[in-house]
């Protein structure tokens, strides 16, 4: 392996390159970075899944990867202890100054690899913590002993929104010091969202949609964390009120096979538009009227701040960081998580009113450039360098 000898080499740890918001932050981080100054690898576990893979996605950028066969999501304490000894040797060999770790298995190892190998300047993104309210009280245990354990070890931890700086300070893991002080959002593309290369007509010709319907539709991974049946059953109680919506779900994950059988049982399943994954998300976004997401649990998702950059009334679950992008009755509506029937109302809200949907959409627009990618890749660059010097002195 070369080692540059005038630029910072930086490596990103992640455990999966799945279609999902950390896994693109962390693409972005490494495709943006002033390669004059920066020489950024990623390695990530090689497994994918149903949500599908951005590991081709990463080489076609030019991306240097590294797929790390034993860094497996499952615990496996044999495998996982393999993972560790050659993730020492990896960062040792490659002379990595910076190692940035991501997601919560990779987190683990990945700080302790660095240490071990003696990096000085190692920075973790909870990216929504692993531990939250809906699982066992022992699982959640052990997810926050976990991270208790690897926090001395940790220079910095970054968030993307305050509400998980505060409950990570409140269930034990380290004092404010410990975080970055303000959230580094996890940015988006501005220039992609909102200036679609297809139009909007073109595109619902394509998905077999009315040009005259108003269209309510998500982009989301079909897993647990995303609650996708109770997207089902609100888009249920909207046709109700409202049988002249459609309704459009882009994504795949786990629970597909669950989505279509309740789509089938609530007759649905010809007024929903299921894509499957999809990487003309710009496209597809522009051609709904409102957006909404239903998540139990979230860090801050990305595909609120590319709907708002879109120009869309948002209407989502209060889940975690959501209220930090959601400012309630001004660009969007929230409602408490499982409670698809107070989703639906609101939706239809705004459905019945053009007026309301336009202005939200534009408050919306208004506030999206403060999630853009260059702004995270800006602040990234000075945490960086700032820990650098202090490492120095």
């Amino acid at each position: 392996m070369t080692v540059s000898p005038d630029k910072i080499r930086v490596l990103h740890i992640i455990t999966r390159l799945i279609v999902g918001g950390a896994q693109e932050a962390t693409i972005l981080t490494a495709a943006m970075l002033d390669k004059t100054a920066w020489d950024v690898h990623i390695l990530s576990g090689p497994q994918t899944g149903s949500e599908g893979s951005l590991i081709e996605h990463t080489r076609d950028l030019g991306i240097p990867l590294t797929l790390e066969p034993a860094l497996v999501r499952e615990i496996n304490p044999l495998r996982d202890a393999v993972a560790l000894a050659r993730l020492v040797r990896f960062i040792r060999r490659g002379g990595y100054q910076v190692v940035h770790t991501h997601s919560s298995k990779a987190g683990i190892l990945g700080r302790l690899a660095a240490r071990l190998a003696g990096v000085k300047v190692i920075v973790h993104t909870v990216h929504g913590w692993a531990h939250h309210d809906y699982q066992r009280p022992l699982v959640r245990w052990i997810y926050i002993t976990l991270e208790k354990l690897v926090l001395p070890f940790t220079s910095r931890l970054t968030t993307d929104s305050v509400l998980n700086i505060d409950k990570g300070i409140r269930d034990g893991i380290g004092a404010r010091e410990n975080y970055v002080d303000t959230p580094i959002r996890c940015g988006i593309e501005l220039d992609r969202f909102g200036h679609p290369q297809v139009p909007p007509h073109e595109m619902r010709r394509q998905l077999g949609l009315p040009q005259d319907a108003l269209v309510v539709g998500t982009v989301t991974r079909l897993s647990p964390q995303k609650s996708p049946l109770d997207l089902v059953e609100a888009f249920a109680h909207i046709h109700q009120q409202y049988p002249a919506a459609w309704f459009v779900i882009v994504g795949d994950g786990p629970l597909r096979g669950q989505v279509e059988h309740a789509l089938q049982e609530r007759q649905l399943a010809d007024k929903v538009v299921l894509t499957g994954l999809r990487r003309d998300v710009p496209e597809l976004l522009a051609t709904l009227d409102v957006f909404v997401l239903t998540s139990l649990w979230e860090g801050l998702p990305r595909v609120l701040p590319q709907a708002m950059a879109t120009g869309l009334p948002i209407v989502c679950t209060r889940a975690d960081g959501t209220v930090e992008a959601i400012d309630d009755g001004v660009n969007g509506f929230l409602v408490e998580p499982s409670q698809p029937a107070a989703l639906a109302a609101k939706v239809v809200i705004l459905l019945q009113d053009a007026g309301l949907r336009k202005r939200m959409g534009e408050q919306g627009r208004l506030r999206a450039p403060e999630f853009g990618a260059e702004h995270m890749v800006q602040r990234l660059a000075q945490l960086y360098r700032e820990l650098l010097v202090e490492q120095s002195e």
